[in-house]
């Protein structure tokens, strides 16, 4: 296991009391990279656990972009789970891993009317570089074997399949659209494959 367990806490947040977990990885030089467990109730290791895989998007999070549904899916995850217990874990891979730098140069091109694939395209950067093995180290560490996934992307599914995880059941996570991001949603939809 790369992603190792380092702390744990009780955190408050308005979806309710959940615990969180903060994982390091042997294999980064630095600590900026700590992977995040939010835990909600008991996970019992007979029954599939509900699980959202979600990766950082600090523009719509934190500063409040519309240019996509991100924070959305975070915000519908974490209530999912408050209510039907499970885990939310949240990867620092900023822009499907090109890092925020990149992601704005991505924005600049969408401005001139590039999809979020060709821009990635036009500026040499992978379409989708985001890999989910940290993922994997943390339902392994909280003894998960079956899945209902939260999530509309079939990479996340494939992944952890070929994990050796028993993906039981997809639930749908779906944002409000508004005329920012929809453009962007249409392409995760049609030339990336997303399930929506």
């Amino acid at each position: 296991m790369s992603a190792k367990i380092y702390a744990e806490t009780k955190l408050p947040t308005e979806f309710g009391e959940l615990r969180l977990r903060a994982y390091r990885d042997d294999a980064c030089e630095t600590h900026l990279d700590e992977p995040l467990a939010l835990v909600s109730g008991f996970l019992d290791p007979q029954k599939p656990i509900n699980v959202r895989i979600h990766s950082s998007c600090l523009t719509s999070e934190v500063l409040g972009s519309c240019k996509c549904d991100c924070k959305q899916q975070l915000d519908q995850s974490l209530a999912y789970i408050k209510e039907n217990t499970g885990v939310v874990i949240y990867l620092h891979q900023e822009g499907r891993g090109i890092g925020i730098g990149d992601k704005v140069r991505v924005y600049a091109l969408q401005e001139h009317g590039y999809d979020t694939i060709e821009a990635n395209e036009m500026l040499g950067l992978p379409i989708d570089a985001r890999r989910y093995d940290q993922a994997v180290d943390i339902l392994k560490d909280l003894g998960v074997k079956q899945v209902n996934l939260l999530t509309n992307n079939p990479d996340k599914i494939n992944y952890l399949t070929n994990a050796g995880f028993d993906v039981i059941q997809r639930t749908p996570v779906h944002g409000t659209d508004n005329v920012h991001s929809a453009p962007y949603i249409e392409t995760k939809r049609t030339r990336m494959g997303h399930m929506l």
